[in-house]
């Protein structure tokens, strides 16, 4: 299920608390939302409006890292990448071969995270069959030292490239990860019986029926932030792909 389409449930789901609410006001006798009672009504939405918060903010948090790692992957990919051009490139003229790869394996990249650079979804099972780093690894292993200049560059592009591979690996793993199904309807759970609560205790007017609308808005829009910064390669909300694209225009040159 999208984010986008996640996020209206959950605010349907708000709305609804607001109407159960609204209508219970009008049928519930007098004395429930009066005195005593409304302290304590004002007291549990009190509570829960705490609760939610806590729980938003940590998911924002959560989902906001898990961006920026992704992002910080990409960044010292590319990095990773002119390093290991300038190495092959002090090496001599038998690593050409080599260096004419590296373009080619970034392109190959950019076409799998960001396809046409649209909002459309990185192609998770090309980025797992793609071999490009590991034809790099192993045509680097496959050059002729001559000496100990080259012996080290050598092994320095090795290393590097052993790297590259790892971080796919991980930025494919890292994007596997969801959050579970159980704790968005939780979520959903609260966020209905507060709103039900707001609903019960707001007077029946525009201006507090408005206020209600816009904060069930709001809470869906960090729900729909929380879900898509979650998976920084899918959605609306992606990468950059800037880093990668300055790799094209340095290396082999």
């Amino acid at each position: 299920m999208s984010a986008l389409l996640t996020a209206f449930i959950i605010f349907a789901f708000m709305l609804s608390g607001i109407l159960l609410g609204s209508c219970l006001r009008v049928v519930l006798p007098d004395h429930h939302t009066q005195a005593d009672s409304k302290d304590i009504l004002m007291s549990s939405a009190g509570m829960m409006a705490t609760l939610v918060a806590l729980i938003i903010g940590l998911l924002v948090s959560s989902a906001k890292g898990s961006y920026d790692v992704t992002n910080s992957s990409i960044t010292e990919g590319g990095a990773k990448i002119i390093t290991i051009d300038y190495y092959l490139s002090r090496y001599g003229p038998e690593a050409k071969e080599v260096r004419e790869m590296l373009p080619q394996s970034v392109a190959a990249a950019i076409e799998r995270i960001w396809p046409d650079e649209s909002t459309h979804s990185a192609d998770l099972a090309k980025m797992e069959a793609a071999t490009e780093m590991a034809d790099v690894y192993n045509m680097i292993r496959d050059l002729s030292p001559q000496n100990d200049s080259q012996k080290y560059l050598q092994s320095q592009a090795l290393q590097i490239s052993a790297d590259m591979m790892q971080s796919r690996w991980m930025l494919i793993e890292q994007s596997q990860t969801n959050l579970p199904r159980i704790f968005l309807v939780v979520l959903t759970f609260w966020l209905t019986v507060l709103f039900a609560l707001f609903g019960l205790l707001a007077p029946r007017n525009l201006t507090a029926k408005s206020a209600l609308f816009v904060c069930a808005l709001s809470m869906s829009g960090a729900i729909f932030l929380i879900l898509e910064l979650n998976h920084p390669l899918e959605g609306s909300i992606k990468v950059s792909s800037a880093p990668l694209h300055k790799v094209l225009s340095l290396i082999g040159k």
